[in-house]
């Protein structure tokens, strides 16, 4: 199970919130809301990735200044001394996420040194996304398959290769539907997936959603409403349906089955 964020308010200037998801690779969450803070010069062992929702960020890397403002996602290699602060008198907030070498490897530091701040709107939404799944209990296979995504497009910004096509896998793509077909209830991690049925997990995710429409996550949430109906249509109580049906406890459920069946699971229930 994921630690619970962990909130620290000393003062009305510094508003923090951190914590270490049921993620792999990903070494910490954490979002901050500063004023008139400044972080000296420092490093981190895992790599940064940080994006900015208000305000803008002023920092020094290898002894050039960049900046962070709303539309950038700016990559911090690790070993690597940086500092940072406000550029208002407003401060800024920041979605941080701390992240392994599974993601990114000490390859590539030379380039994300070179270039930290990466303009690209597709990659601000989905590191954006991650962070949204990683605030919901239950959601880590959402997390996880929209994590590597971000990591496959970090490195092809890094390497200078943003844009090429990838070919389509339907054979990987079924393998994976079958496998989430015998486990709707216990689940399964993208990792253990991927290691199953012999494939990456960034072309393992990219080829089911493109042979099925719906990303890996999606089909097993809709498999999981679906064995809920039938179980709510018995006369089980919600909060039993829920772990019954694999989700993380009953608002989990609730938060779905609205979503995929207009109603709550109570008032389908009480229609039966």
């Amino acid at each position: 199970m994921a630690s619970q964020p962990a909130r620290t308010t000393p003062d009305r200037q510094r508003v923090v919130s951190a914590w270490r998801p049921a993620v792999p690779g990903v070494v910490e969450v954490f979002h901050a809301r500063f004023t008139a803070y400044a972080y000296p010069m420092h490093v981190h062992d895992a790599w940064t990735l940080l994006i900015v929702d208000t305000g803008a960020v002023r920092y020094e890397l290898d002894r050039h200044e960049h900046g962070t403002p709303h539309d950038t996602v700016s990559l911090l290699p690790p070993h690597v001394p940086h500092n940072g602060s406000p550029v208002t008198e407003e401060g800024f907030r920041k979605r941080v996420l701390y992240l392994d070498a599974t993601y990114l490897g000490d390859e590539l530091i030379g380039a994300a040194v070179d270039r930290p701040d990466l303009r690209d709107p597709l990659l601000r939404r989905r590191v954006g996304q991650v962070h949204g799944a990683l605030t919901r209990p239950g959601e880590e296979l959402e997390a996880e398959s929209r994590l590597t995504f971000i990591g496959e497009r970090l490195r092809d910004h890094l390497r200078g290769e943003t844009g090429r096509a990838r070919p389509a896998d339907p054979v990987l793509a079924r393998r994976l539907r079958e496998l989430l077909d015998e486990r709707v209830v216990e689940g399964v991690g993208l990792r253990e997936a991927a290691g199953l049925v012999g494939a990456h997990p960034a072309h393992l995710v990219r080829a089911f959603s493109t042979a099925y429409g719906i990303a890996p996550h999606q089909y097993l949430t809709s498999l999981r409403v679906g064995r809920a109906r039938r179980l709510l249509l018995e006369g089980r109580p919600p909060g039993e349906v829920a772990v019954a049906a694999g989700f993380y406890d009953q608002s989990h459920l609730t938060r779905h089955f609205r979503k995929l069946v207009g109603v709550p699971p109570g008032s389908y229930r009480a229609a039966r």
